[in-house]
């Protein structure tokens, strides 16, 4: 018998039990490990609460989940109630599939001012996310500025000029609700350092923005390349210039009855964001492309604005004991295998790149290595007591552990707590999730 133990359950833990379950059939055991006492990860507090049909994704998952031979182990935060050094010793395999939940830093001065706010606490707040529910962003300013050209800043711009009613269906959580319901923010401004052609931002996202009910999107003609350079793009990047060449052809008139504005700054590189308790302006710089990168021009110009949003990347956060590349967010690795035994996958292996669905081939991949490394062990398996041995070692701990089916309890607590127009109410507090286990 093989025992895997997976620590993360998000998209690439679940795409690597499911390729585990392919490559062993009976003869695997694997335990998902997860620091929260709710599932998926990504799915739940990363994808934006408007977009549940890619949240969809997760009901494959559960149906890995209720598999005999996988098991969720919620509320078990490895490296601090268990280290990885003991999982490895009970288990063949530990697969690191942690993602990469911190934000990369922004390294500006006055970037620790009250009002700066990276993605990941900022999404995590509306997401309901138990270590942001308490962020309480102060909206009550006129203009908000996001840093970045993925679709990240694009979630966020539109988070931000949605109308209550718009967010009939999804699950973005009462508190964040109810504070932009409130909100002072007319204008939204998207920084990006380099041109159109260069932004990472999908069609489907950007053609979000074109059907908002109280904001417009505005893109600066002048800064659109000439339309026959489009025919150099790759077919998705064509898409997303043509929705930006639309908002630019956008006429005045058009604009007129909309109390919002969301405007994409490109060619504009922050330098400094300045302020005294709280950020009151940031200076940026124009920028013109060399050999496709960014160089300053040294003609800056200042934005008044009350809330800065970076989303600017991800990394992963480092484990105790575990080789890491700072530099590149991640845990360092070949071709997902750390060291023999010691493995990771999506995010934690690669960086914060690819959809979701690129987690699948890369999971698939990680058990071909780990199975070339079980392979030199011989026989059916090492002997390593797998999850008989974690579970008396929790029980030594007092670990309370919370496994799907106190999962599937909290999912109907939720559904039960939701608002007429959403499918669930998230609980946002760890204590109250693991009691609403025992609600039911």
């Amino acid at each position: 018998m093989r025992h895997i133990a997976v620590i993360g359950s998000g998209p690439a833990g679940y795409y690597t039990a499911e390729a585990a379950q392919k490559q062993w059939g009976d003869d695997v055991r694997i335990d998902i490990f997860d620091a929260l006492p709710v599932p998926y990860g990504l799915i739940r507090t990363g994808v934006a609460p408007d977009h549940q049909s890619i949240k969809a994704v997760a009901s494959r998952y559960e149906k890995v989940a209720l598999s005999d031979n996988v098991r969720f182990v919620g509320n078990v935060m490895v490296g601090e109630k268990i280290s990885i050094a003991e999982l490895e010793a009970l288990y063949d395999a530990v697969v690191l599939a942690t993602g990469a939940p911190n934000d990369r830093t922004l390294d500006l001065p006055g970037a620790g001012l009250p009002g700066v706010i990276g993605s990941a606490a900022f999404v995590g707040w509306y997401n309901g996310h138990p270590q942001f529910a308490a962020l309480d962003p102060d909206l009550s300013h006129e203009t908000a500025v996001i840093i970045g050209n993925g679709n990240v800043a694009l979630d966020v711009a539109r988070i931000l000029a949605k109308t209550r009613s718009e967010f009939a269906g999804s699950d973005i959580v009462a508190h964040a609700l109810d504070r932009l319901e409130n909100s002072g923010i007319r204008r939204i401004v998207i920084l990006g350092r380099r041109g159109p052609h260069q932004i990472a931002m999908t069609p489907k996202e950007l053609g979000e923005l074109g059907h908002l009910k109280r904001a417009s999107p505005r893109v600066d003609s002048a800064d659109l390349p000439d339309p026959g350079e489009d025919a150099l793009l790759e077919p998705g990047q064509r898409k997303s210039v043509t929705h930006l060449r639309s908002f630019a052809a956008i006429p005045e008139s058009s604009r007129a009855d909309m109390l919002q504005e969301i405007e994409f700054d490109f060619f504009a590189a922050p330098v400094e964001i300045i302020g005294g308790t709280h950020v009151e302006a940031i200076v940026v710089e124009r920028t013109r492309l060399e050999d496709g990168r960014a160089v300053g021009t040294g003609e800056t110009y200042t934005i008044p604005c009350g809330l800065v949003i970076s989303c600017i990347g991800y990394k992963t956060s480092p484990i105790p004991g575990v080789p890491f590349e700072a530099s590149e967010g991640r845990f360092a690795n070949d071709e997902g295998r750390i060291v023999p035994g010691l493995y990771c996958v999506g995010w934690a292996r690669r960086g914060p790149s690819g959809t979701i669905g690129t987690n699948r081939p890369d999971g698939y991949s990680v058990v071909e290595r780990i199975a070339e490394d079980l392979g030199q062990v011989g026989g059916k398996g090492s002997g390593k007591k797998g999850r008989a041995g974690f579970d008396a070692l929790a029980e030594a701990r007092g670990i309370d552990v919370v496994t799907f089916r106190d999962w599937k309890r909290i999912e109907e607590a939720e559904t039960r707590a939701a608002r007429d127009d959403a499918p669930r109410e998230k609980f946002v507090d760890v204590a109250a999730m693991i009691a609403a286990r025992g609600e039911i």
